[in-house]
């Protein structure tokens, strides 16, 4: 076994958005020698794991049958993952660095998440990869699967670059933010750096800020920042976060953000996608204020303003509708490292 971590990357993206061509050409490259990978599609022939094989790579790589992966997760995909990490290697072939698991394009990245939370003792570092199609995305985003990937990524690589102008492939970006704008955006005329960069290894991501009130945004997804009056303590910040969790449901896409509590030294770094939350970890930062960015779908302005401990957070504006239908966001500013 290899003693660094694994990165597991979970590359998802709505049909036809370029996924298994973005994976075939990353294996291709001498880059992927220490790479498996796990496909998973919807229907008993396994057409992606077959266009892979005919790459010409002799890496592993594991099909699951069995359906969608995040509506018939279980043991099936945990064996599969275990066997594949415990498995010897070749010899001379070094150890494994990554694993990379293709979802069915209809796959929600919540389930999947799950799963990979029983399997601690691998020490992966995980990451949900997701496709945002330059020629299509703001026709699939009327679908719940495709922002579902999308608001749970924390990598987005914008696809088909070179059917698209460079006005269009500028500006992705900024229309991947308005869904997302906790992800890492790669957009690149430039296959070979777009090919490389999608499954590099994370790093910390960089500062950001949200600010203004873009004209594009989804119509059903909203951001909110929650800022925490002061010191609290983390049972209190527990609970908020699982009521929050719990009000919301399946409505509730993505938390993240830095959180000082009166039981640790440094701000706790706290992250869920759905409603999975990964452990909260303490993060060495220079003077970062509290706030956690909330993407949800569907959400009334008043809801959180319910959620107990009553008085923990000041939350700032989910959304303004505008006549055409569109949603605005209030003014949010947010300068912390996370």
């Amino acid at each position: 076994m290899n003693s660094e971590p694994l990165d597991f990357f979970v590359l998802t993206g709505f049909l036809g958005s370029g996924k298994t061509t973005l994976l075939r050409d990353f294996l291709q490259r001498p880059e992927a020698t220490d790479t498996a990978v796990i496909v998973n599609e919807v229907g008993e022939i396994g057409l992606d794991g077959v266009v892979l094989r005919e790459s010409g790579s002799d890496l592993p790589i594991a099909m699951l049958s069995n359906g969608c992966v995040c509506c018939q997760i279980g043991s099936d995909l945990a064996f599969t993952i275990d066997r594949l990490i415990m498995t010897p290697r070749p010899p001379g072939a070094g150890p494994l660095r990554r694993i990379i698991l293709e979802t069915s394009g209809l796959s929600m990245p919540g389930p999947v998440l799950r799963t990979l939370a029983t399997l601690a003792e691998h020490r992966m570092r995980v990451a949900v990869i997701g496709t945002f199609d330059l020629q299509h995305g703001g026709e699939v985003a009327a679908y719940e699967e495709a922002v579902a990937q999308w608001t749970a990524a924390h990598r987005i690589v914008a696809t088909k670059a070179d059917l698209v102008t460079s006005a269009a492939l500028a500006g992705a970006p900024s229309v991947i933010a308005d869904i997302n704008p906790l992800a890492e955006v790669v957009a690149s005329a430039d296959r070979a750096s777009t090919v490389l960069a999608a499954f590099a290894p994370l790093t910390a991501p960089p500062r950001f800020d949200i600010a203004g009130a873009p004209g594009n945004v989804h119509p059903r997804i909203a951001l909110c920042v929650a800022r925490p009056l002061g010191e609290v303590a983390y049972p209190d910040l527990a609970a908020w976060l699982d009521n929050l969790a719990g009000a919301l449901g399946e409505r509730l896409l993505r938390i993240k953000g830095l959180v000082r509590v009166v039981e640790s030294r440094q701000p706790l770094l706290i992250e869920c996608v759905g409603t999975t939350f990964s452990p909260p970890r303490p993060l060495q930062t220079d003077g970062a204020p509290s706030g956690l960015v909330i993407i949800a779908r569907d959400v009334e302005g008043a809801e959180l303003d319910r959620v107990a401990p009553i008085g923990l957070v000041e939350l700032s504006s989910w959304k303004t509708p505008d006549p055409n239908g569109r949603v605005g966001r209030a003014p949010i500013k947010a300068e912390w490292v996370v």
